[in-house]
This record gives structure tokens, C-alpha cells and sequence, in this order.
């Protein structure tokens, strides 16, 4: 796009005295010929750019005209850079790759090195194992819904295993605890809901517009609800040699206590379906032993599970 790079141009003349036109031809794969009708834009939004013939010329913004060049340190670049590059692994976004060429725009040949060497000390996939193309397809197409302010239908099917039509206002895409959710305003329920992605198919963005409702963010519904004091459920497991190593990846060294040789644990969390599948992952590596009525279900969904393969 060509504000993109107009902007990238004015970005590179703040952090270099001077450049040749060829230099930001071959860097934005345009002609030179483009390169100066950009630079006469420019001019004409009223940044003063410069150009000078012969040796040592080049394109330049008037020393006058100089910005402030340190509003950002190579450490903080860095972690933008970082924090874009671990969006993309999951949402490959047109405009974090032109964010990120306009951050690394904005590095000087002097902090270079040291840029370079922070965005490799960290790195960040917050991308599933095997995540499916259909998921980032998803995303894509809510994102683009919440941009243009359309409405969108999709048939959801909710952890009970009914299925229904939805018609939404999509206001904000969440990542939590690694599954993508759809945070929007439920024309049915007249009311803000949580959809999650892997749950919805058959998604149309509509021609109905909406107009976007106040969001607090930083109090999510489910961190008062899910995790009320009086919604968890204390559970005592035993902890079989063969399940210290996952235990430990789970609940955390701190959670796990050590007495005549045994190994026990004491977790927190609401009692749903969620939780039995959740116990039911780790097998035959922990027991539970408290409370008796958690214990008796965990045996006899593993019954069931007997019971399947047997037939």
C-alpha cells in the first residue's frame, strides 16, 4: 500500500542522514521514478525531504526538520518485535509484517547488533501443536468482521453437544490457556458471550452493521466466574512415580508434597466436565482420593471407557 510505504520512507529518513533513491527502490521493489513521486508526497504533506546531485548526494530530511531518533531503545524494539512475531505464529496478519519492517526501519546501524541479538533471545509460538489452517481462517475472518463492524452468523455447539444458530457482534478474539475464543455481543441472549473458535463453523460475515459496545478488558467474565471462591473444588491425588515429571509441568514443584514416600497434590478447580476429562488425561499416573464423590465418578467414566472397547 502506498501510505505504508510513504511512512516507511519518512521512518528511514528520520533513522539515516541520507539515502539513495535505489536503495529505497530495491527496498520497497518499486522503480526509482515511484520512489520520487513518493518523496514529491511527501513534500506535499508537508515534511521538507531533500535531494542532492553527485558524490556523497542522496535523498534527506531537512536538518531542521530532524526528529527526536531515540523515543524508542533497541531493548524496547526488540520486544515489540517479539510481541508481533509471537501474534504471527498463530495470525498471519498483513499488518504486523508491515509493523514489523517499519520497527526494524527504526533501528540505527549503530544499535543493530544489539537488536538483533535481543529478538533472538526470545522466542514465542503460542501456536498449538498441529493448529489447523481452519483455525486461522477463523480468526481471520472475525478480525476482518470486528475491522468492518459486520455482524456474523455461525452455528455454534456448546460443551453439552447442542447445536444452534448464532447471529453476533464480534468485538474481541482471545487467547486462553491455548484455544482461541470469540468475545461478542449474543443477539439471541442479548447479552457479551464466549464462543470458542474450534466449536464454530459454517461462519458469514453479514451485511448488518453494529455499532461497537464499551469492552472492559481487564476484567474478563470468566476470571470472576469460572474462578469464584465458591465455584472451586479442592481435590487431593496421589501422584504415581511414573506421573512425578507431568505433575510437575501441571500444578508446579510447590504443590507437590512428599511424605513416607508418597507424593500427593492438592489442586483447586469448578467442578464440570471440564475437570473429569482433565483428570481422566493423566491415566494411570494420579489417583484421586478426595473428595469420594469426584473419586467414584473419575472410576466410573473409566469404567465406561472399559466397558467401550470391550463391546
Amino acid at each position: 500500500m502506498k501510505i505504508d510505504r510513504l511512512l516507511a520512507i519518512v521512518i528511514l529518513l528520520v533513522r539515516k542522514r541520507r539515502v539513495q533513491a535505489k536503495e529505497l527502490a530495491d527496498l520497497f521493489e518499486v522503480s526509482v521514478r515511484t520512489i520520487y513521486r513518493d518523496i514529491e508526497a511527501i513534500n506535499q504533506a508537508g515534511i521538507p525531504i531533500v535531494t542532492s546531485q553527485g558524490a556523497g548526494g542522496g535523498i534527506s530530511l531537512m536538518e531542521q526538520f530532524r526528529l527526536e531518533n531515540k523515543l524508542l531503545s533497541a531493548d524496547e524494539l526488540a520486544a515489540i518485535t517479539t510481541a508481533l512475531e509471537s501474534v504471527s505464529s498463530t495470525y498471519e496478519a498483513f499488518q504486523n509484517g508491515n509493523a514489523l519492517e517499519k520497527i526494524r526501519l527504526l533501528v540505527s546501524e549503530e544499535e543493530m547488533p544489539l537488536y538483533r541479538e535481543k529478538t533472538k533471545r526470545w522466542f514465542i509460538d503460542i501456536s498449538s501443536w498441529g493448529e489447523s489452517e481452519g483455525i486461522k481462517k477463523k480468526i481471520k475472518m472475525l478480525n476482518q468482521a470486528a475491522d468492518s463492524l459486520n455482524t456474523v452468523s455461525f452455528t455454534y455447539v456448546n460443551r453439552d453437544g447442542q447445536t444452534g444458530s448464532r447471529i453476533t457482534e464480534p468485538h474481541t478474539l482471545v487467547l486462553k490457556a491455548r484455544h482461541w475464543y470469540l468475545y461478542a455481543y449474543c443477539l439471541k441472549r442479548q447479552a457479551f458471550r464466549f464462543f470458542k473458535l474450534v466449536r464454530m463453523k459454517d461462519i458469514r460475515i453479514l451485511s448488518e452493521p453494529f455499532q461497537r459496545r464499551e469492552v472492559d478488558l481487564a476484567s474478563l467474565p470468566w476470571e470472576s466466574s469460572w474462578y469464584k471462591p465458591e465455584n472451586m473444588t479442592y481435590i487431593t491425588l496421589r501422584i504415581h512415580p511414573s506421573g512425578e515429571l507431568l505433575a510437575r509441568e501441571w500444578f508446579g514443584f510447590d504443590a507437590l508434597t512428599y511424605e513416607n514416600g508418597r507424593c500427593t497434590a492438592i489442586i483447586s478447580y469448578p467442578e464440570d466436565p471440564w475437570l473429569y476429562g482433565f483428570l481422566l488425561q493423566f491415566g494411570t499416573h494420579i489417583e484421586v482420593l478426595d473428595p469420594p464423590h469426584i473419586r467414584q465418578n473419575v472410576k466410573s467414566l473409566a469404567k465406561q471407557i472399559i466397558d467401550l472397547y470391550e463391546t
